[in-house]
């Protein structure tokens, strides 16, 4: 007899397992645990590989969508800026002020219509806690507050003005508003390109926290805007008082800004194991986590190991032939949810997998199609939010320049013209304050439906920001353009709702005579309704063509 034979035999008889149907019964449980400890094996690394990368796609979304919206807030507010430090309002009323011994005095009619126009704008856009506007030594000249506070800007922040750049300031609280801000600022010139100072705002930190929530509440994540060491900026779930405090340490920063194509376990600031990823928001030098809880992360992952664990000691007990089925029930749903996750990681999510049979398999097929159903869904209304105003369901800004930009390509290449009309509710404050909000936005929707019935298909009809429209009309001279003002007008003034309470003032502004480019035309149309503003409201007003 062979050595190993002889070695086995012992072994088998100091088991008391040395007879046929003993041998039997244990050639049956290996026959059986085998194969069901590969199958469960298996089947919980791809399950596992299977979350990781849904989990990983699901935060890199969150991240970047985020941090790309952050990117175009800041960038809508220096926008914002610029079209308010061209305004004539700003620049000729600061070259009027009258100065002593060379520093500008608070007082006068300018100095007045200066401050007059900056809280109109304050008023109308709720980002900006403060508006200013300094000399070029940095002295405030005006500022929307009562009393005009300190504002801290980078060092070179001159330099940058004089070569026409936007400065962008620190993150930081302050003392006399007791608000989280950031600081920008561009510069204010006169017509013959003079720098004359600086146009600044603080614009309140909480306004993006709106965004980060909405972003995380469709993931049920957690969304931190961070500085570059790790401060917090703002969170979806932080308080004020965690304002500037450090929540990740600089290896932490280091592995997810080095790892950021998949997601990465760390500790967080108490000591809770997370999961997250990091996304650089473009323009500033901030960053973007998305995060979930460890333990919530992979609760999933662990119940499934779980049931595999119960399973194969039940098949331990079965016949290898159960065992075998058994494991192909598992492998097959396992390998189409493997599959459809991968499809989904690829960004295709026309994924709908059959569910087969019932039990833990059955329920998180169940779960999957119905987390592709949503993200479905979340990328629809994404795509739907991102280019209307949810009050009125006009277009927003955003789509509206847009399609402005693409309208002057298209008539500059054509050499035809477009007229644009902007248009605004006359005593809109007043109205709100004696009716209420609800009537105001009531106000708003149906003068938003009136613009909407007054205009053509091919006319884009946008929301441009707190009770003033903006309506974009292709092949329309500036005449046919004062024509649909005055039908717009007059459908307003016939309406039962609002048309014996609100007017509106219209400035029209014409492609290429008032302006060859988006912003040139917005500016145009708006110093022509600020025209008919002064000439008494409830009127067409179109500036003299340049």
């Amino acid at each position: 007899m062979a050595s190993w034979e002889q070695t086995v035999s012992k072994l088998l008889q100091v088991l008391r397992l040395d007879g046929i149907r003993s041998k039997l019964l244990v050639f049956a449980l290996l026959a059986t645990l085998i194969p069901s400890l590969s199958t469960a094996w298996v089947s919980y690394t791809q399950n596992k590989r299977s979350l990781t990368e849904k989990i990983t796609g699901e935060l890199q979304s969150v991240s970047a969508q985020t941090a790309r919206e952050m990117d175009l807030w800041v960038k809508e507010r220096l926008y914002e800026l610029r079209v308010f430090a061209s305004s004539y309002e700003v620049s000729e009323n600061l070259e009027r002020i009258p100065r002593a011994t060379g520093v500008p005095v608070a007082r006068g009619p300018a100095f007045q219509r200066l401050s007059d126009y900056l809280n109109s704008v304050r008023e109308r856009f709720g980002d900006y806690e403060e508006l200013l506007v300094l000399d070029p030594d940095g002295r405030v000249v005006a500022s929307t507050a009562r009393q005009a506070t300190s504002v801290r800007l980078p060092p070179e922040w001159q330099k940058e003005l004089l070569r026409g750049h936007a400065v962008l300031g620190d993150v930081y609280r302050d003392d006399a508003t007791r608000a989280d801000v950031l600081v920008l600022a561009v510069p204010i010139y006169v017509a013959r390109g003079q720098l004359v100072g600086a146009l600044t705002a603080k614009l309140r930190i909480r306004a993006v926290q709106s965004v980060m929530r909405r972003f995380a509440a469709a993931a049920v994540a957690r969304v931190f805007l961070l500085t570059a060491d790790g401060r917090l900026i703002a969170g979806s779930r932080a308080d004020t008082a965690d304002f500037q405090q450090r929540i990740l340490d600089e290896p932490t920063l280091r592995r997810l800004g080095q790892r950021q194509d998949r997601a990465v376990d760390y500790r967080g600031a108490d000591g809770e194991a997370m999961v997250g990823t990091l996304k650089a928001v473009p323009s500033l030098e901030w960053a973007v986590v998305a995060a979930f809880p460890a333990l919530e992360a992979y609760r999933q992952i662990d119940r499934l190991r779980n049931v595999t664990l119960l399973i194969v000691s039940a098949l331990v007990v079965g016949v290898g032939l159960l065992a075998y089925f058994l494991g192909l029930l598992i492998a097959r749903p396992l390998g189409r949810l493997t599959q459809g996750a991968a499809k989904v990681a690829g960004g295709d999510l026309a994924v709908d997998l059959p569910v087969v049979g019932g039990g833990e398999l059955s329920y998180l097929t169940e779960a999957f199609n119905d987390m592709v159903a949503r993200l479905r869904e979340s990328r629809q209304e994404l795509e739907r939010l991102s280019v209307t105003d949810d009050l009125t369901g006009l277009y927003n800004r955003r789509h509206l320049m847009e399609t402005l930009g693409n309208e002057v390509r298209r008539s500059r290449r054509l050499r035809h013209r477009f007229a644009l009309l902007m248009a605004d509710l006359d005593h809109f404050k007043e109205y709100n304050d004696a009716h209420g909000h609800l009537a105001g936005d009531a106000a708003l929707t149906r003068v938003a439906a009136i613009l909407r019935e007054c205009s053509r298909d091919v006319d884009c009809t946008a929301r441009y920001g707190g009770e003033e429209f903006v309506v974009m009309m292709p092949e329309t001279d500036a005449a046919s353009g004062a024509e649909i003002a005055a039908r717009i007008r007059a459908r307003l003034a016939a309406d039962e709702l609002v048309g014996s309470r609100l007017t509106l003032s219209i400035g029209l502004a014409q492609f290429p005579d008032d302006g060859e480019t988006p912003e040139a035309l917005i500016a145009s149309a708006d110093a022509a309704l600020y025209e008919a503003k002064r000439e008494g409201r409830n009127r067409v007003v179109r500036t003299a063509p340049r």
